[in-house]
C-alpha cells in the first residue's frame, strides 16, 4: 500500500465495520459482520496531471473485504477523502480521528468532477483504468449531485447529460450492465442510455467493473411512476414498451448471437423447492407448479443474452421515446449467472410481473383487468416490432410467470408480508 504523508497507512485503522452495515446499499443485513478491512487503496490525488481540480485533500479508491461470521465473504468499493472539513451529506462520514474526518467523497463535489476527469483523460491510476467510449464527450463543468434513487449502487448526476454510476459490491467477471450497454450503444439502438465511459481493476486475473458512466435522460419518467400515478390509462404507453423491449432483443440478437438449448426445467424445480421451505403458502400450488414446468421437458427453447431483471422500475419514458436501464440482472445471482443467456420470454414475463404490482397500486380500478389491458397491450408492441408473440407460446410464457411469482412469493414473506397475496394470487390466476 502507498504511502502519501502517511495518510494511505491510516486507512488501515479506518473503522469500517461500523460504517458500512449503515449504508442503503449494504447487502449483508441478517449475517454478523466480523470484520470489514481494506484490500486494496488506491490514491487517486496525484493521478492526473492536466487535472485543473485541486481537492482539498487525500482522495482514495478503497475495496473492503466484508467477512461473515457464517464464513461468507463480500467486496465493497468505497471512494473516500480525508480532510479536515466535514462532508455536506450526513451519512457520508465514515470516521474522525485528530481533527480529520474520512467520508464517502461521491459526496463531496470537487471528487466526484474529479472522477469523472480521470475517465474522459483514460487515465490508469495504479491497478485501476479509467475508459472512456470512442467519440463521447463528458460534461466536466456540470455541478454533479448524488441520485437518491438508487439502491445497490451509487449513482451521481452531472447537470443534464450524464451519470456515473459507482458500483458498491463488485465481483470478478466482465459486468453485464457494461458489456451490454457498450454492445447496444455501438449497434445504435436507440432504447438505452449511450454509454460513455467505464472504471474497472483486476480481480485474480479477471476484469471487475468499478464504475460506469453513461448518457442520463434529464426529463425522463420512472415507469413505475407512470403506470402507478397516471390518471390516462396506460394501455398506449404499454404497447410502445413493448415495441422497445423488442427492439433491444432484436438487437442483442444479432450482435451477440442466439442459441438453442433445453428449457431449464431442474433449476426452476429446485428454486420452487427452496422458496416452498420459506413459504407455507406454497405448499398446496407446489405440485401443479412443478407439473406445469415437467410439462416443458424436452422442449427446445431459444437463449441469447436478456436484459434478466426487467420490471417497470428499470424502464425511464423520456419525451420520445422508453429506455431500458441497469441490465446488470438479478442483484442476488452470481456474476456469470447473469451473464447466461435465456429466453427472452423471462424479460417478457418480469414486465407482465410488474404490471400485476402495479395494478394494486392504483385505487378505484379493478387491478386485475388493468394489467391484462397492459399485458395485452406490451405483448401487442413486441410483437409488431419483432414477429414474434409471446403469447404464441403460452405455456412457456406461464412457466416463467410462475417462476418469476414464486420467487416473488419468497421475497414478500421475508420483507413485505402485506404484499405476499400480490404473488400468491397471480399463481392462483395462472394455475387456473
Amino acid at each position: 500500500m502507498e504511502d502519501i504523508d502517511g495518510v494511505a497507512v491510516q486507512v488501515l485503522d479506518i473503522p469500517f465495520d461500523a460504517w458500512l452495515p449503515r449504508q442503503r446499499w449494504y447487502a449483508g443485513r441478517g449475517r454478523t459482520l466480523s470484520a470489514a478491512r481494506p484490500v486494496l487503496t488506491v490514491p487517486l490525488t496525484s493521478a492526473c496531471a492536466r487535472n485543473r481540480l485541486a481537492l482539498r485533500d487525500d482522495l482514495f479508491l478503497v475495496l473492503l473485504d466484508a467477512s461473515y461470521v457464517d464464513g461468507t465473504v463480500e467486496r465493497y468499493q468505497v471512494v473516500m477523502a480525508i480532510g479536515r472539513d466535514q462532508p455536506g451529506h450526513a451519512g457520508a462520514a465514515i470516521s474522525s480521528h485528530d481533527g480529520r474526518t474520512a467520508y464517502d467523497a461521491l459526496f463531496d463535489a470537487d471528487a466526484a468532477r474529479y472522477l469523472l476527469k480521470l475517465i474522459d483523460d483514460a487515465a490508469t491510476v495504479g491497478p485501476v483504468e479509467f475508459a472512456k467510449e470512442p467519440g463521447a464527450r463528458l460534461p466536466l463543468d456540470a455541478a454533479p449531485r448524488v441520485s437518491t434513487a438508487e439502491q445497490s449502487n451509487t449513482s451521481v448526476v452531472f447537470g443534464r447529460d450524464a451519470m456515473l454510476k459507482v458500483f458498491r459490491r463488485v465481483t470478478a467477471g466482465v459486468h453485464p450492465d457494461i458489456e451490454l450497454n457498450r454492445a447496444l450503444a455501438r449497434a445504435g439502438n436507440e432504447h438505452v442510455a449511450r454509454l460513455l465511459g467505464s472504471i474497472e481493476t483486476r480481480w485474480d486475473g479477471e476484469p471487475c467493473a468499478l464504475g460506469v458512466v453513461s448518457e442520463f435522460a434529464a426529463d425522463s419518467v420512472e415507469g413505475w411512476h407512470m403506470a402507478t400515478t397516471g390518471d390516462t390509462d396506460f394501455a398506449d404507453e404499454s404497447r410502445l414498451l413493448g415495441a422497445a423491449v423488442a427492439s433491444v432483443h432484436t438487437c442483442l440478437a444479432d450482435v451477440l448471437g442466439t442459441d438453442s438449448v433445453p428449457f431449464p426445467v431442474d433449476v426452476m424445480v429446485d428454486r420452487l423447492a427452496t422458496a416452498t421451505q420459506a413459504v407455507p403458502e406454497l405448499y398446496d400450488y407446489a405440485p401443479r407448479i412443478k407439473q406445469r414446468y415437467r410439462d416443458l421437458s424436452g422442449r427446445q427453447i431459444t437463449v441469447q443474452r436478456v436484459h434478466g431483471d426487467l420490471h417497470l422500475g428499470q424502464v425511464l419514458r423520456t419525451p420520445q421515446r422508453w429506455l431500458l436501464i441497469d441490465f446488470e440482472g438479478e442483484p442476488g445471482k452470481p456474476l456469470q449467472q447473469r451473464r447466461r443467456p435465456d429466453s427472452a420470454v423471462r424479460d417478457v414475463a418480469g414486465m407482465l410481473r410488474s404490471f400485476a404490482y402495479a395494478a394494486y397500486q392504483r385505487p378505484g380500478v379493478a387491478a386485475q383487468a388493468w394489467a391484462d389491458r397492459n399485458a395485452t397491450a406490451f405483448c401487442d408492441g413486441y410483437a409488431a416490432e419483432s414477429g414474434v408473440d409471446p403469447r404464441d407460446s403460452a405455456d412457456l410464457l406461464a412457466a416463467y410467470e410462475l417462476d418469476k411469482a414464486v420467487y416473488e412469493a419468497a421475497y414478500e414473506a421475508r420483507h413485505r408480508p402485506d404484499w405476499l397475496s400480490i404473488p400468491m394470487g397471480s399463481i392462483n390466476r395462472l394455475l387456473a
